[in-house]
């Protein structure tokens, strides 16, 4: 974007303005990574004023007035432009950002900073403890917390409403429950048909595989898939995740389970495939508003690629197997890559989302959001969370949490986020990233193969020059069509599924 500073001196003066702001959400960025994987318990009650403290900066900042009277100046000069031109694409996603900011003060937003970070430390010692007990009025506040700022934007059909939309802009509630309707309407009869198969056994990945070895190689592999640790690293962490605080700085975290290898190891290429997004994006948006993923879903979309339609395949594993074997030869050593391959796509009516099968997965995040609109609409209360939880997991999967630590409590996201917004991202990942795919093996029909010779360039950088170097430039629904031709659709999702896992009858 070279030329804007010579063609419109007020896009030269906003783009510092906003370079500034994405300098203090990325210090606020740091601290948050920094509390979740090395701070010690003591700093918790500072940190979350540290981190309130910068939110409600960044907020006042680029909520000023000052950014709204440049945009307005800028108006005319946007309408000048294409519109898939950088310029307009910065001042555009500017816009809609900073429309949104201003209907929120900034004192709110340092509350509702300081409130998460108290209660991600509640919710990690009451996990430990399987004490929902303990964190219950910090997620009665978050709810309160939620409400109240879906009321800054009056006018919506539903209350998570402005939820959903802040992160995947233009879905609502309606919208996403079509979706799940058509999905579930798929997804159980294929469910019902492979369950009634005998169960794959992966008493292979349940054995004793050390935690130093197996974050060797996962260090190892996604340097191998792409993963640039000139400018990223990998961490551990309670519940993993990806951030960033520039181009240049982008960190993954995992966790490891020495009696289940299948925990850390797909975590990981799950957490690159993050990354490789926002490693993959323009430099030339670095501090703008464009220098980020365009949306939950199709950040989650990227992920879940990687992890999936790449790193749980049988071409993937020809070539990854024998290293991994070479690690573990005493446990994987008689192992072959058939049974392997069955133990890591195994599918069955699981407690835990994350470990979840790429079938039944959705299943989970359907729970997770009709619990969110519940909690929301006044429908549910707090305190019967956990029940209406377990009664839903033995409605829908036919299994029943033992405590709360794995049913209401696994996931870190209403603990640490917000209540409406936080799941829809994961189905609509999964369903982006088979169009996605497809799209790609339409381009490249040639990428399965190299895959097998552990070749992943050629996919690798079709994702970047479509995808990831456009960063938010794009809305989601703007990206799905430009890439695939075609809108949004479940089907590519439900004929990969179909398709992989009809040769496991």
């Amino acid at each position: 974007m070279q030329t804007l500073q010579k063609t419109h001196p007020k896009l030269q003066e906003l783009k510092t303005l906003l370079t500034e702001v994405d300098d203090i959400y990325s210090a606020a960025s740091l601290l948050y990574w920094d509390q979740a994987t090395y701070m010690p318990p003591g700093g918790a009650a500072a940190r979350g004023r540290q981190m309130a403290t910068l939110q409600q900066i960044a907020h006042t900042k680029f909520s000023d007035p000052t950014i709204g009277q440049l945009l307005s100046d800028l108006l005319s000069y946007e309408e000048s432009l294409p519109y898939d031109s950088d310029e307009a694409s910065l001042i555009r996603i500017t816009r809609r950002n900073y429309d949104r900011a201003v209907r929120v003060p900034a004192d709110f937003m340092a509350k509702m900073s300081l409130h998460r970070t108290a209660s991600y430390n509640a919710w990690a010692i009451a996990r430990s403890e399987n004490n929902f007990a303990a964190v219950q009025p910090y997620l009665e506040k978050t709810l309160e917390i939620c409400q109240e700022y879906a009321n800054f934007f009056p006018g919506y059909d539903h209350i998570a409403d402005p939820l959903i939309d802040g992160a995947d802009y233009g879905m609502k509630a309606t919208s996403m429950r079509s979706l799940f309707s058509q999905l579930r309407e798929k997804l159980v009869p294929i469910v019902e048909a492979i369950v009634s198969q005998p169960v794959a056994d992966d008493t292979c990945l349940r054995q004793s595989f050390s935690e130093a070895e197996q974050l060797d190689f996962s260090l190892k592999l996604i340097e191998q898939l792409g993963f640039d640790f000139n400018r990223g690293r990998q961490d551990k962490t309670l519940h993993p995740f990806m951030t960033n605080f520039s181009i240049g700085d982008v960190r993954i975290t995992t966790r490891i389970r020495e009696n289940d290898l299948n925990e850390g190891l797909f975590s990981t290429i799950h957490e690159m495939g993050h990354a490789l997004y926002e490693q993959g994006i323009n430099p030339k948006y670095e501090g703008t508003p464009l220098a980020g993923g365009t949306s939950s879903g199709v950040h989650e979309s990227q992920s879940r690629l990687w992890e999936n339609q790449v790193g749980r395949s049988r071409n993937f594993w020809k070539f990854f197997y024998p290293q991994l074997q070479e690690v573990f030869p005493h446990q994987l050593g008689d192992v072959s890559l058939e049974t392997f391959y069955r133990a890591i796509n195994k599918v069955s009516r699981s407690l835990i989302r994350t470990d979840s099968d790429e079938v039944t997965y959705n299943l989970h995040v359907m729970i997770r959001f009709d619990l969110e609109l519940e909690l929301l609409e006044g429908k549910l209360a707090v305190r019967d969370l956990p029940e209406a939880w377990n009664q839903r997991y033995k409605s829908d999967l036919g299994v029943v949490p033992k405590n709360d630590s794995e049913g209401v409590m696994q996931d870190v996201h209403w603990y640490t986020g917000t209540i409406g917004g936080m799941f829809q991202g994961y189905t609509l990942g999964n369903i982006m990233s088979a169009q996605f795919f497809a799209a790609a093996l339409k381009a490249n029909p040639e990428i399965p193969t190299q895959i097998e010779q552990g070749n992943c360039h050629t996919l690798h950088n079709w994702l970047k020059e479509n995808i990831y170097q456009h960063g938010s430039k794009y809305t989601a629904a703007e990206l799905v069509e430009r890439v695939t031709g075609k809108e949004l659709s479940i089907e590519p999702f439900i004929q990969y599924i179909q398709h992989k896992f009809s040769d496991f009858s």
